[in-house]
This record gives C-alpha cells, sequence and structure tokens, in this order.
C-alpha cells in the first residue's frame, strides 16, 4: 500500500512488514490512517491524497499518466458489466479497433481535425506546442527504435477516423442496417498542463460506441437510450446526480450534428463536470467516408450515425462527491468491498471463537451474494484497521469481540454517516442488505441537496456574475445565440477560468413570456446551465 508520497509511517501499511521488532504477532502502534487535508479547506490536496492513500491510483513517470490499481479497477469492472449487459439489449456489438490512425485518414476529417489540432510528439520528445480551443491534441509516433517513420502515426483520442472507413466498406445495403459496435478501449489526449486523476489525464480507459441507421429517427431515439443508461450509472450506481440535456453549438462534439450529456456538479469548488455524452453526428461522417446504402428502391442514401462514451472520469467524479475527511466513501453498488469484518480482541478473550464468528459473517454474507472480506492481520491493531477501511471507502465495518459472541450478535458501522448498530446474527443478512440500501439511497440523496442548494437562478448580468464568484450552478435564460455565449467567456476570463453553457437541460422551467436574455438583453429562448467547468 502506498503512502502517496511518504506523508506518515501510518499512511504505509497494509502487508506484513507492519510491527516491527521481528516479534511474533506483535501489534502495530499506530492506530489511525491521517489525512493531511481537509476537504472544505484545500481540495485539490484533498483529492489528490484520497485517491492515492485508498489504493486507488498510483502516480507514474509520465506527467498525466497514472497506474489504476485494483480498487480503481474493480470499480470500473461493476460499471462495466452493468453498461456492457445494458447495451447488448439494444443489440450492440463488440469490436476492437486499433490504437493507431495514419494521418492521411485524419486529413480527410476537415471539420473534425479542426477540434484535435496535433501537439507533435516523438517517441519521447515533445516536438512542439500550439495551443487552440478546448478541444483535444493529438499524440503521434514519429520513430521506429531509432528510425524516423515514413509518415508519422496518431495514436487514438477518439476512433472515427479509425472505424469510418470500414463502416463504408461494410454497408451496402439498407439490410446491413443498424450497425451498432461497441468497444473498450484506452485512448490519449494531450490538450492540457495541468492533469488530475480520473478527471484529466492524458490517457484514460472508456467505452465508445458507434452506430449508423438508415433514418435519423432512429438515430435519435438511440441517442436518449445510451443518456438514460448514462444516468443511471452516475444516479443509481455511483449515486451522484446528473442533469441531461443538450451541449450548445460551440460545445457540441466537433464534427456532429447535436450533442447530449448528463452533467454533474462539485460544491466544494464550484465546477461542473461533463460525466458522460451521447452524440447524434447526423450525416457529417457519412459524406466524409462515403458511408452509403442501396435502399430498398435500389437508390443510394447516406447513413445517419452516432457516437456516445463515458470513461474513468467518472469514478473521480464520484470521489469528488462523497469523499470527506476520513477518505473514500463508496456507494456499496460499486464497492470492491461492500462489508469488511474485523475480529475485536480482547484481554484473555477465546480469539479462536472470535475469529471463526468472524469468518463465519464473511462467509454467509458472500454465499448471499454480497462482496464481504475478512482482516485477520494479526501486526495490525482493530483501530488501525478501522481507519485503513475508513480510509478506502468500505460502506459496512462488522466488528466482533467477546460481548458480541456472547450475545450472539455483530457490530456494524456505517461509513456514510458512522452510525452504529448491533444486529443479531442470525438477521445478518437481511439487516445488512437493508443498511447497504440505506447508504446507496442516502448518498444520494445527501449528494443531490448539495448540488441543489449550489444552484441559483438568475436574470441579469450582475446576478450572474456575483453567482458565479459564489461558486454556483447558475440556471439563466438565454438567447442562444453563439455571439453571445463567446462574449459571456471572454467577460468572464481570469484565473479561475472562463464562464460557459453547461448544458440546455431537458426539464425546462416555464420561461415566462418577455423573459430576456441574462447577458444581451435579447428575448430569451431557454433556460441553460451556466458556470466555471473541469
Amino acid at each position: 500500500m502506498s503512502s502517496g508520497g511518504g506523508k506518515g509511517a501510518a499512511a504505509k501499511g497494509g502487508g506484513g512488514k507492519g510491527g516491527g521488532g521481528g516479534k511474533k504477532k506483535e501489534v502495530k502502534k499506530e492506530t489511525k490512517l491521517g489525512m493531511a487535508y481537509k476537504k472544505d479547506e484545500n481540495f485539490g490536496e484533498w483529492y489528490s491524497e484520497v485517491v492515492v492513500n485508498s489504493e486507488m491510483i498510483e502516480y507514474y513517470d509520465i506527467s498525466g499518466c497514472y497506474i489504476l490499481r485494483p480498487w480503481a479497477m474493480e470499480i470500473w469492472e461493476l460499471l462495466k458489466e452493468f453498461f456492457d449487459a445494458e447495451i447488448k439489449k439494444l443489440k450492440l456489438k463488440p469490436y476492437y479497433f486499433p490504437l493507431f490512425v495514419t494521418e492521411n485518414v485524419l486529413q480527410k476529417e476537415k471539420d473534425h481535425i479542426e477540434g484535435f489540432a496535433p501537439e507533435v510528439f516523438s517517441s519521447m520528445t515533445r516536438l512542439c506546442s500550439k495551443e487552440v480551443s478546448w478541444k483535444p491534441f493529438v499524440a503521434w509516433v514519429t520513430k521506429s527504435g531509432k528510425s524516423d517513420l515514413e509518415a508519422p502515426i496518431a495514436i487514438r483520442p477518439t476512433s472515427e477516423t479509425v472505424m469510418y472507413p470500414y463502416f463504408s466498406k461494410w454497408i451496402r445495403s439498407h439490410r446491413d442496417l443498424p450497425l451498432r459496435c461497441n468497444q473498450w478501449c484506452n485512448v490519449v489526449r494531450w490538450e492540457f498542463s495541468n492533469p488530475t486523476p480520473f478527471i484529466r489525464s492524458r490517457e484514460f480507459l472508456w467505452q465508445e460506441g458507434h452506430t449508423a441507421f438508415a433514418t435519423k429517427e432512429e438515430a435519435d431515439e438511440e441517442v436518449l437510450q445510451i443518456l438514460e443508461l448514462y444516468r443511471r450509472i452516475y444516479e443509481e450506481f455511483l449515486a451522484v446526480p446528473v442533469s441531461k440535456g443538450r451541449k450548445s453549438e460551440m460545445e457540441k462534439f466537433a464534427g456532429g450534428l447535436y450533442t447530449t450529456s448528463v452533467e454533474a456538479f462539485i460544491p466544494n469548488t464550484g465546477r461542473g463536470i461533463q460525466g458522460a455524452t451521447s452524440h447524434c453526428l447526423g450525416q457529417n461522417f457519412a459524406k466524409m467516408f462515403d458511408i452509403t446504402y442501396e435502399n430498398e428502391k435500389g437508390a443510394r442514401e447516406m447513413v445517419w450515425q452516432n457516437s456516445w462514451a463515458y470513461t474513468t472520469r467518472s469514478i473521480g467524479v464520484m470521489v469528488m462527491t462523497h469523499g470527506d475527511d476520513k477518505g473514500l466513501v463508496l456507494p456499496p453498488r460499486v464497492a470492491p468491498i461492500q462489508v469488511i469484518v474485523i475480529p475485536v480482541p480482547y484481554k484473555d478473550a477465546d480469539t479462536t471463537a472470535i475469529k471463526g464468528a468472524c469468518e463465519s459473517a464473511a462467509y454467509t454474507l458472500n454465499e448471499s451474494g454480497f462482496r464481504a472480506d475478512l482482516d485477520t492481520r494479526e501486526n495490525y491493531s482493530p483501530g488501525w484497521k478501522y481507519s485503513h477501511w475508513e480510509m478506502k471507502g468500505v460502506p459496512l465495518r462488522i466488528e466482533i469481540g467477546p460481548k458480541d459472541l456472547a450475545n450472539k450478535q455483530v457490530r456494524v458501522v456505517c461509513r456514510d454517516n458512522g452510525a452504529k448498530v448491533d444486529i443479531p446474527v442470525a438477521n445478518l443478512v437481511e439487516e445488512v442488505k437493508v443498511l447497504l440500501d440505506e447508504i446507496q439511497a442516502n448518498l444520494l440523496k445527501t449528494a443531490k441537496e448539495k448540488r441543489d442548494a449550489c444552484v441559483e437562478v438568475i436574470h441579469t448580468w450582475d446576478e450572474f456574475t456575483t453567482a458565479l464568484n459564489n461558486k454556483r450552478l447558475i440556471l439563466a435564460p438565454w438567447c442562444d445565440e453563439e455571439e453571445v455565449e463567446k462574449d459571456v467567456k471572454a467577460r468572464t476570463k481570469g484565473d479561475l477560468g472562463a464562464a460557459k453553457t453547461l448544458c440546455t437541460p431537458f426539464d425546462q422551467p416555464e420561461l415566462p413570456e418577455g423573459t430576456l436574455c441574462f447577458a444581451s438583453g435579447k428575448p430569451a429562448k431557454k433556460w441553460s446551465f451556466w458556470g466555471r467547468s473541469y
């Protein structure tokens, strides 16, 4: 277990080297895993400390690249298990396309390549840098060993240009539609100077779905089906409240027809964060890559396409939303371990009987479908173990000591609120299920209350700037004009970043006749969320 930069001996342990002195069964003196930073006082340092000390990531020797440890990968796998099953119900097929793409294929994509303007890299050396908009840069391979390649090869930042030449080959007739594929893979984007684990990394994991249909209606329907699955990932699994909506023309996917997204909000920083996107690409890419089919009347038509994705960023959003000054707080549905069982021997108590009771409890829970584990390490005190598993965010802790043994009960401690309850062994399975369900629901409820408390409805520019400075999620009437959006960005640009539209929520409040845009004074057409963002 890593200490995340050596912040105290108590932050290191977890293996068999604790205890010192070489005495058999000596208990380590440290009883707590301390956090050096508090969430409300130094959010950035707190976050970095939590993701390392909870054993989710380890820093790597290339900036912006991270080792995802089992505690993070198991969460990703639980999300993947749900999402993969759901998209297979929609007849999505698994594919895997190569990591590399040739420059000539990228050059086909005139509009799209503006969104992926290259920041060129050799195998080890940064060759040049160019400031562009928010859209990602591309990393390039220029050498094989010591020899220069005849032509540079791009590392995929997304796979439209990798996949669509083959869509053109595979789609000939209306009988070949719809074509629906998904791949789980990594992508590389080199567009920033201040990476953050999970939230903004140079390499990250995601799924990317790419589909082609005969009609726009089919494409529109799928866009919303997938967006609802993303909402479920965030709200039903990660217990993070999100808003479903449509991106502005400025913020939509480059080359697409329109973009929908689920947007989260981090109250501690006052920043929105895009959770996942579902794009209707229209027929733009069909034109670029000549993806056409013969309809039932024998005429050639272009397909309608979608693409959609969510990433390991979702894990970071969860950490930011629920974590506290003791470390992670994991929703039970994504916790790799939902229940940790810890023996609590005392003086001359029958340690064999206590250990046996703990083993029995863990076995019963696992047989009943829970993810339970047992911590019987003898070189750490029970108090140290409590702090260790609190740091890792395990939803429930079961303690069994001499009194519990005598009373045929276990003591259960809830990670989300610290509540303690004694449960008869005979009712263990039923009561644990109730408690885990309550924790899952309570985490979403608490997060939603905190998010909603940050929403501020405004009507004027002065109200807007005040709300922005107060770290609010701003709901404002807007004229939906791109020049006005550009103007808002320009007028709010500063050290903390410019404000922008986050999304236009599908759930629109009433817009009274005569309502004016907060920024231009023109007639408002819609309500949109605004704010700073990650």
